[in-house]
């Protein structure tokens, strides 16, 4: 509760500067009242709910799954031979200067409205963060550690299991809750550039018809997802390491 205190007492302020301004403003074209906006989440349930939210959970969930198996196997490799971390490294960075809105329509041409176009789109915007913080997670093993374990026999193997996951677990929590964000917001660039259905053609779709809460509405159901999801990522990393607190 002391934990939450604060954040909560700021984000009620926000809100209610927020209601008065646009109230104040009387534009829900432009700016709905938060009130107006969970008043479109309730009057939108079913197709939000039954239909869209489904179909971005999916290909947020493929593309993180993917994400996470990529940048697992290029931090590894790149951490067991410095010769790959050379050729990759500068590959994984150059990755992300290409702006994602000028690829995700040729995603699309390729693989038109399926759900593929818009799972690369995600996989294109996570895999970088969990790459580099896992490889960096590598990284941080102390070579004092190592050599220790090479004095009692230990060869490549052991010490990578033993030594290096264990010292790597924290930054590959952390890297997957800073990869759920962005691979929602992958999700819903992918929908509102090409698709038929998911919360960001949704809420394209009200763009168009200048419902300023029907906008806003697929937006607020992606921002609870995404904190559901990172806090349930949260507990599980408290069960699989309750150390970290110790570091």
């Amino acid at each position: 509760m002391k934990k939450n205190l604060a954040s909560s007492i700021f984000l009620f302020a926000v809100l209610i500067i927020w209601q008065a301004g646009a109230m104040k403003m009387n534009a829900s074209y432009i700016l709905p009242t938060p009130v107006q906006i969970i008043q479109k989440v309730w009057e939108l349930r079913v197709p939000l709910f039954t239909v869209h939210l489904p179909y971005t959970m999916s290909v947020t969930l493929i593309g993180l799954g993917i994400s996470v198996a990529l940048g697992l196997f290029l931090a590894i490799i790149m951490d067991m031979n410095e010769n790959i971390q050379h050729m990759l490294y500068p590959i994984v960075i150059a990755s992300q200067t290409i702006p994602t809105t000028a690829l995700a329509p040729l995603f699309v041409l390729w693989f038109g409205y399926t759900i593929w176009s818009k799972v690369l789109v995600t996989v294109l915007m996570t895999f970088f963060p969990i790459t580099i913080t896992v490889f960096d997670g590598f990284q941080s093993t102390k070579r004092e550690m190592e050599e220790l374990m090479q004095s009692f026999d230990a060869n490549s193997k052991d010490i990578f299991l033993k030594l290096k996951i264990p010292n790597a677990l924290p930054y590959i929590f952390s890297a997957i809750k800073m990869a759920i964000p962005l691979s929602i917001i992958g999700a819903a660039i992918g929908e509102w550039l090409g698709a038929q259905q998911g919360l960001g053609y949704y809420s394209k779709r009200m763009m168009t018809q200048l419902d300023g809460a029907g906008v806003f509405a697929p937006i607020v159901l992606l921002s609870v997802v995404a904190m559901i999801i990172v806090g349930i990522v949260s507990a599980v990393e408290n069960a699989v390491i309750p150390w970290r607190k110790e570091l």
